[in-house]
């Protein structure tokens, strides 16, 4: 864990693609485009070594309902927890949008129209934990938006099945179709659907780099929500902060993986050198300390700056995931921040609880894409339609300038078919 001067930090692009992942991701999805299912089980053997029949690719409903009947209570509790505040959440920002008309001009009437996308696809990853949180925050805002249909695609990693907490959670939220599918094949059986899954309208959730690439290569075929990366957290903070805090707030997401970032901006040298003191003493006994000794060896850092408002600006430039203000006076910092994915104010308010169980969403824009797109919400499920009615009156307030700019463009098809309503 290194301490800089603000003048010394810059920070990196922490993934991108090459020439042979790009090659690599392209034939995967045309084998599955042209191979239905016997694509997907050839790659569910070669890469997650599991060996399933065509019949075996979806998740059995009498499986799903046995593995419910022996969901822990206190699991019952959590999951129910964050769907009943992620519900809250998703219905105020679904209560911001509303059908609606407006006269734009004599006899002429531009209405919008909220339509929910019909079917979506959820990636939930697997890898050494469970990512239940992963499938709340993808399917929620779904159900919320009133998305008709939601299928759900995770790797077979678990004794050559899917985790039973994934499929307990997904009973739980109400959802039947789920695929032992994963990695690019899952993308590409989404995106153009086999002999047994039906494509979706939209794909939503986080994945490895293949997983991202292969979202990119089917954008278009179908929506896609974004393309994440590793994830990131920012901290701004001032002498007034715990550096305990601090420093298990930097851990925790260091713990994702050796690719995380954890960047602390402050004022106070002293409180840089206790943070660090702090991190090398929680980590001795925490068991992925391995992980997060990588991580934070890679993309961890303490830097010092100036003033606030250096603080402010490293942080609008990089436009982290997460980021976190804890300073005595937030209110004069948070009306200047505007680049981030999702953000938390107080030594109470810790990032894991936007991971799971607040309301906020957690898949949240990497890499610098918060410079001009915000975190998953009900918004990635509705479609904002619009439609035009105009009449007699309207047509003759319209006719001549829309007639002039289509002269101007050179499109006489378009002076026609204005000029030709003429009564």
């Amino acid at each position: 864990m290194r301490i800089i001067p603000s003048g010394k930090f810059s920070k990196k692009s922490l993934f991108s693609f090459d020439k042979s992942d790009i090659s690599r991701v392209r034939r995967i999805l045309e084998d599955v485009k042209t191979g239905g299912n016997r694509a997907l089980t050839e790659y569910c053997r070669k890469f997650d070594g599991v060996r399933l029949d065509t019949g075996l690719l979806r998740v059995e409903s009498p499986v799903i309902k046995s593995l419910a009947r022996r969901i822990d209570d206190d699991l019952r509790y959590a999951v129910n927890l964050a769907r009943k505040n992620i519900e809250k959440f998703s219905l105020s920002q679904l209560r911001c949008l509303r059908d609606f008309s407006a006269c734009t001009s004599k006899g002429v009437l531009c209405s919008q129209r909220i339509i929910p996308i019909e079917r979506v696809g959820i990636y939930v990853p697997a890898g050494n934990f469970p990512l239940v949180s992963t499938l709340i925050m993808c399917a929620v805002p779904a159900q919320v938006a009133g998305v008709r249909e939601i299928a759900v695609f995770s790797p077979p990693r678990y004794n050559g099945d899917i985790h039973p907490v994934i499929l307990q959670t997904a009973y739980l939220l109400g959802i039947k179709e789920i695929y032992r599918v994963g990695g690019v094949q899952a993308i590409a059986a989404m995106a153009y659907g086999t002999e047994t899954i039906k494509p979706v309208n939209k794909i939503v959730g986080p994945g490895n780099k293949y997983v991202s690439l292969a979202k990119r290569e089917v954008f278009g075929q179908v929506g896609i929500d974004m393309i994440a990366g590793p994830s990131e957290v920012m901290i701004i903070a001032d002498g007034s902060a715990e550096p305990e805090i601090l420093a298990s707030d930097m851990i925790a997401q260091a713990e994702h993986d050796i690719n995380a970032s954890s960047i602390l901006l402050t004022t106070s040298e002293s409180l840089a050198k206790m943070v660090v003191g702090e991190i090398e003493r929680q980590v001795r006994d925490n068991p992925n300390r391995e992980i997060i000794k990588k991580s934070l060896e890679k993309n961890g850092y303490v830097v010092l700056c100036r003033n606030t408002g250096e603080c402010i600006r490293i942080a609008n430039e990089t436009a982290p995931e997460h980021l976190e203000i804890i300073v005595r006076n937030p209110e004069k910092v948070l009306t200047k921040l505007v680049n981030y994915g999702s953000l938390f104010v107080g030594r109470y308010s810790a990032e894991v609880f936007g991971d799971y169980t607040a309301g906020v969403n957690h898949t949240l824009p990497t890499n610098g894409v918060a410079k001009y797109r915000a975190g998953l919400s009900v918004y990635d499920f509705v479609k904002i339609a619009t439609q035009l009615r105009i009449n007699e009156r309207g047509y003759n307030l319209l006719r001549d300038a829309t007639m002039k700019l289509a002269e101007t463009e050179g499109l006489s098809g378009h002076y026609n078919a204005v000029k030709i309503r003429e009564t």
